[in-house]
C-alpha cells in the first residue's frame, strides 16, 4: 500500500514540473486523495490534503463527484477548514454544508471573517440560515444580521466588521501601542490599513502600516494619511465598489452608514472577488448560457440554456422569413443558395465583435454619452473597412467559382452593408438596452444576430433579384 502511494505521489511530483499546468490540481495528486479515501486512511489523507491551499481544496470538492465529495468531507472530518466553505462555488455549496457534522461545521464558520459568513448564508433558505448563525458567538451573529440587513449585491453584505481604527489626534506611537496590546480576537486576521476618524466615528483618512513602521513615534496620523481616500456608502451597489477599487488603486476602503459613520471595512480581496464575478457574468450572458457552472447537474443546465436558445429559434425563423420572400430568385440561380450564408455570417462575426467591445466598455463606464458617437463612428468605419476589403475577396470568389461578374458585383456591395449595418447595431444596440435598464450582455446578442441576418440576406438577396433578374 506504502509503495502504491509513492509511485502515485512520483508521478504527481512529476506532473508538477510541467509549466502549462502552473496552480492546477494535477491528475496523479487527485488520485492519491482518492485511493486514501477509497480505503478510508484518514492520516494519509490529512498529510495529502496538509499542503493543499483552501482554494484548491475547493477545486478538488468541485472536480470529483457527489459519491467521493461525500466520503472525502466525512473521512477528512475535523480538518475542514472554514476558508474552503468561502472558496467554493455555490452550486455545491449547501451540498457540503449537508455533509458536514453540526461539531465541524460550528468550528468552520467561527473561524471565517464576517464578511465571508454573510456571503456563505445570504442565499440559504432561513433553516440553513439558523443553523451557520447558531455556530457563531453572539457579537458575530449580531454583525452578520446587520449585514444581511443591508440590500443584496450592496456594500454593506459586503464589508467585514473587523476594523482597525483611530482617533484623529492620536500619533505613531499610539498606534503601535494599541496594536501591540490588543489581543489577537481585537485584531482582524489580515488588515493593510488604520482608519482615522473624527470624535463622531465619521472616517478621515487611511494610513497604510508600512507608513506607520517607518515613522516616527510622535508624528500625527492626519500627517501621514494616504492622499487617495474613498468612502463607501453600505447601499451602494458591489458593482460600484469594486470600479472603485479598480478606477483608483484601492487596498482597502471604508463603508459608512446614512449618517457618515464608520460600519465597516471592504478589502481589495473582496472587491476583486466582485470584478471577476461581474466578468464571469457578462462573458456567460453573451453567450445565453446564463449563470451556470461545471458542477450544476444536466437539468438545471438545460433550464437555464433553454430560453435564449427559444429567442434565437423565433430570429432564425424571422430570417428564413427574409429568405422565402426571394424563393423565385434562388430557385432560378443556384449561386445564390451557395453564397448567401457567407455575407450573413461574416456580418454576424463582426456585429459580435463590436458588441463585445460595446459591452465591455459600458461594464468598464468608459463608454458614455459624452463619447458613444465618437465610438459609433469608429466601429462603422471599421466596419466600411472590412466591408470593402472582404468585397474585393467575394467579388473575385463569385468571379472565379462562378464565372458571372455581375454576382461578384453583388455579393461584394452587400458584403459591404452588411457589415457596415453590423459595426453600427453592434455599438448602438447595446447601448440602448443599457438606457431602458436592460442589461445589455444578456440581451443585446439576440438583437445584434437578428439585424445582420435579415440585413444581410435582403442585401444579397434583394441585389441579386434586381441586377440579376
Amino acid at each position: 500500500m506504502a509503495d502504491e502511494f509513492d509511485t502515485i505521489e512520483q508521478d504527481a511530483k512529476v506532473e508538477e514540473e510541467r509549466p502549462d499546468e502552473a496552480y492546477q490540481l494535477d491528475r496523479k495528486a487527485v488520485s492519491a486523495i482518492l485511493y486514501a479515501v477509497d480505503i478510508e486512511d484518514q492520516a494519509k489523507l490529512i498529510e495529502l490534503m496538509d499542503p493543499l491551499h483552501p482554494a484548491d481544496i475547493a477545486d478538488l470538492l468541485e472536480q470529483i463527484n457527489a459519491y467521493d465529495r461525500s466520503r472525502l468531507i466525512r473521512l477528512y472530518d475535523r480538518e475542514f477548514d472554514g476558508d474552503i466553505l468561502s472558496e467554493l462555488d455555490e452550486s455545491i455549496r449547501d451540498e457540503v454544508i449537508a455533509v458536514l457534522t453540526p461539531q465541524v461545521l460550528t468550528q468552520a464558520v467561527r473561524d471565517l471573517d464576517s464578511d465571508d459568513v454573510v456571503d456563505l448564508v445570504e442565499d440559504m433558505d432561513d433553516s440553513q440560515q439558523e443553523a451557520i448563525l447558531d455556530a457563531l458567538e453572539d457579537a458575530d451573529r449580531l454583525a452578520v444580521k446587520q449585514a444581511l440587513s443591508y440590500p443584496e449585491f450592496s456594500a454593506g453584505r459586503l464589508m467585514q466588521r473587523e476594523v482597525v481604527m483611530a482617533p484623529e489626534h492620536w500619533t505613531v506611537g499610539d498606534a503601535i501601542d494599541h496594536l501591540r496590546s490588543s489581543s489577537e480576537e481585537d485584531l482582524p486576521d489580515q488588515f493593510y490599513h488604520i482608519v482615522v476618524v473624527d470624535p463622531r466615528l465619521h472616517p478621515v483618512g487611511n494610513v497604510t502600516l508600512g507608513k506607520v513602521m517607518r515613522s516616527r513615534r510622535d508624528v500625527p496620523l492626519l500627517d501621514i494619511v494616504e492622499p487617495t481616500f474613498q468612502v463607501i456608502p453600505a447601499t451602494q451597489p458591489e458593482s460600484d465598489v469594486a470600479y472603485a477599487f479598480n478606477q483608483y488603486h484601492l487596498i482597502s476602503a471604508p463603508v459608512v452608514d446614512d449618517e457618515g459613520r464608520l460600519i465597516g471595512l471592504i478589502t481589495i480581496d473582496d472587491a476583486m472577488a466582485v470584478l471577476d464575478e461581474e466578468h464571469e457574468e457578462d462573458i456567460m450572458r453573451l453567450a445565453g448560457v446564463g449563470e451556470g457552472s461545471l458542477s450544476d447537474r444536466v437539468i438545471e443546465t438545460t433550464k437555464q440554456r433553454m430560453p435564449w436558445l427559444a429567442v434565437n429559434l423565433l430570429t432564425s425563423i424571422a430570417a428564413s422569413l427574409v429568405i422565402a420572400q426571394f424563393e423565385v430568385a434562388i430557385a432560378q440561380i443556384v449561386a445564390l443558395a451557395v453564397l448567401m450564408p457567407i455575407v450573413a455570417s461574416m456580418g454576424g462575426n463582426a456585429g459580435t465583435q463590436s458588441l463585445t467591445v460595446a459591452v465591455r466598455a459600458i461594464a468598464t463606464k468608459d463608454l458614455t454619452g459624452s463619447n458613444v458617437w465618437r465610438v459609433i463612428r469608429r466601429e462603422v468605419l471599421v466596419g466600411l473597412f472590412n466591408g470593402l476589403l472582404f468585397a474585393v475577396v467575394m467579388g473575385v470568389v463569385g468571379l472565379v467559382w462562378f464565372g458571372s461578374p455581375a454576382l461578384g458585383y453583388v455579393i461584394a456591395a452587400a458584403m459591404v452593408v452588411n457589415m457596415v449595418v453590423a459595426g453600427f447595431a453592434g455599438t448602438v444596440i447595446p447601448v440602448i438596452l443599457d438606457r431602458v435598464g436592460v442589461d445589455p450582455a444578456l440581451a443585446s446578442g439576440a438583437f445584434v444576430t437578428t439585424v445582420t441576418d435579415v440585413v444581410g440576406f435582403f442585401a444579397f438577396l434583394g441585389l441579386a433579384a434586381a441586377v440579376l433578374l
